[in-house]
């Protein structure tokens, strides 16, 4: 007889939830970005928060928080695009929300430093079982890609 168990399924079911909500507002805020602000206008708001090389980082911004939002929700590559979406917002904290305080109703940093929070957090720990990731990726990749 053995002492064994699966593991419980309330961790990956945390890991899920956190990956939905955390994805789904990034891609909201990349298509804003790209459908709604234009790419072109993306550039000017970022050039007037004064962003180094806005012409770059807009349109660089936009996709990572876009598509890397979609991916998360799907539970694909999850390490690699927490951390690159932590960046993203590690980028904003310092640049633009820093100097207005914690609140976001006075642009402060209180958002976008949850929203790092949550992409780092599924960077360390990954996207859990019920995901593209665990279903395809779990012991057929290297461990920091999936």
């Amino acid at each position: 007889m053995t002492n064994t168990t699966a593991p419980s399924a309330g961790p990956s079911l945390g890991l899920l939830v956190l990956r939905i909500v955390v994805g789904a507002i990034f891609a909201a805020h990349g298509a804003q970005k790209i459908f709604e602000y234009t790419i072109a206008g993306t550039v000017g708001s970022f050039a007037g928060m004064g962003i180094p090389l806005p012409e770059i980082a807009a349109p660089v911004v936009a996709f990572v928080e876009l598509i890397g939002g979609i991916l998360l929700v799907l539970g694909l590559f999850t390490r690699p695009v927490g951390i690159l979406l932590a960046v993203d917002m590690i980028v904003a904290l310092v640049a633009v929300h820093l100097p207005a305080g914690l609140w976001v109703g006075e642009g402060g940093y209180e958002f976008v430093a949850v929203l790092g929070a949550g992409a780092l957090a599924l960077a360390f720990t990954g996207a859990g079982r019920f995901s593209l990731d665990g279903a395809f990726l779990r012991g057929r990749a290297p461990a920091w890609l999936s």
